[in-house]
């Protein structure tokens, strides 16, 4: 890789590559983000549910609300980066996550949550998986599955240590506080950090001759995709396999509560957002040089198989087994369709391509909690949307393995 503004080599394997740096800055930006905009919405729901009285029903689908208007966000990103810089465009989801969050803590009519919501939304396109990808992107080539996998350990993170922090912050300071606390946390830690650290990306020999020729429109870009069958294969497995997995965590200390009680569900979450970070870390060191799309039909598979034993056998041991399988996974199902659009298109397509799987893959689980919950409440048990879950994991571990005639390999 070549630094055409400096004339030398980068060795992105080398621990002083600036590049590395940036992928500390996105992992906290990850965890922020996740720990405020995903995460923190079950504990949204629950504090608004105590503190207003309103139905659960009315304050989740404000959290719907904001998947939606964030999918539509995110779609956008690739644009905003290159128009903006990565820089401007990380500072700008720092601050108005935070302010989403000052916002959310003052919520006392249902149309203000809402519009915090909306807020919340933009916050979570400049934090979330689009803007962490393409900023990756403009740092790393040949390392970036790794660079990508150990910066999203940070989403992980913001579920592991964020959430209990944030319930801790509001038994200190009440709901209100402790959303001003932790927005004005995340100011003084990312402000300074992206400052310093996030400056201008090195041109590799490559991108500065593919940036000599026109590269076609970002409207292009998507309208050619929508025809590509390398492309849908990707997008719509990977929006199947999410519908499922999220829907499935949203549900499953609700599921485990019944069979094995609530301490050893909440361990078994526990464990299986561990197993996330255990799978995404031990996958760095060999993701790029994996049959990636045969990688990713194995997790789906893998997650079938959890999700099997999990309906069928009400053992403790076996349960938290399965939800430990489950979670080898989870997040690399996140990082795996940046690195197959890496992998087999056009280079200069790749900003806006992840961008766009992204926002499908959003709008698509967005749905899935409540789909599962309305199974469940007609048949009156899990067992009907779970089986549900292992059909669309199987169908997307078929149609993953579909690759488009005129795709780009990487070469060995």
């Amino acid at each position: 890789m070549l630094d055409s503004s400096k004339g030398t080599v980068i060795d992105e394997t080398s621990a002083r590559y600036d590049g590395w740096r940036i992928v500390v800055v996105c992992f906290l930006v990850a965890t922020f983000g996740w720990g405020l905009g995903f995460y923190g919405q079950s504990v949204y729901v629950a504090e608004l549910h105590r503190l207003r009285g309103w139905p659960a029903s009315l304050i989740s689908s404000g959290t719907t609300f904001f998947y939606l208007s964030g999918a539509l966000l995110v779609a956008f990103v690739s644009e905003a980066i290159r128009s903006f810089g990565p820089r401007n465009c990380l500072l700008a989801g720092v601050f108005t996550m935070a302010g989403a969050a000052v916002l959310i803590g003052q919520v006392t009519e249902p149309w203000q949550l809402y519009a915090a919501n909306a807020v919340l939304a933009f916050g979570w396109a400049g934090t979330s998986l689009g803007i962490i990808t393409n900023t990756l992107g403009l740092w790393f080539d040949k390392k970036r599955g790794m660079a990508i996998s150990l910066a999203l350990n940070g989403a992980s993170f913001g579920g592991i240590a964020g959430v209990p922090l944030l319930v801790a912050a509001i038994g200190h300071f009440g709901f209100p506080g402790a959303m001003i606390a932790a927005a004005a946390a995340m100011v003084v830690v990312m402000v300074p950090i992206i400052l310093i650290f996030v400056g201008r990306p090195p041109v590799s020999a490559s991108a500065a001759i593919t940036a000599m020729l026109d590269a076609p429109s970002a409207t292009r870009i998507r309208a050619q995709a929508f025809r590509d069958i390398g492309f849908l294969s990707v997008s719509i497995a990977f929006a199947l396999v999410l519908f499922a997995q999220v829907g499935f965590i949203v549900h499953l200390i609700t599921f485990l509560d019944s069979v094995i009680g609530r301490e050893r569900a909440a361990f078994a979450v526990a464990l299986m957002t561990a197993m996330a970070v255990v799978g995404r870390v031990l996958f760095s060191f060999v993701i790029d040089r994996l049959n990636q799309r045969l990688a990713s039909a194995i997790s789906f598979v893998s997650q079938a198989v959890a999700l099997a034993v999990i309906i069928n056998w009400h053992n403790d041991i076996a349960l938290i087994s399965a939800c430990a399988l489950f979670g080898f996974s989870v997040g690399n199902l996140i990082t795996l369709p940046a690195l197959i659009v890496q992998r087999e298109f056009d280079p200069r397509s790749f900003g806006v391509l992840i961008s766009l799987i992204t926002a499908i893959n959003q709008v698509t689980y967005a749905f899935g909690p409540g789909v599962i919950g309305l199974l469940r409440d007609a048949s009156g048990s899990y067992s009907l949307p779970f089986y549900g879950c292992i059909g669309l994991q199987l169908i997307a571990a078929v149609l993953i393995m579909v690759r488009g005639q005129h795709a780009r390999t990487a070469p060995d």
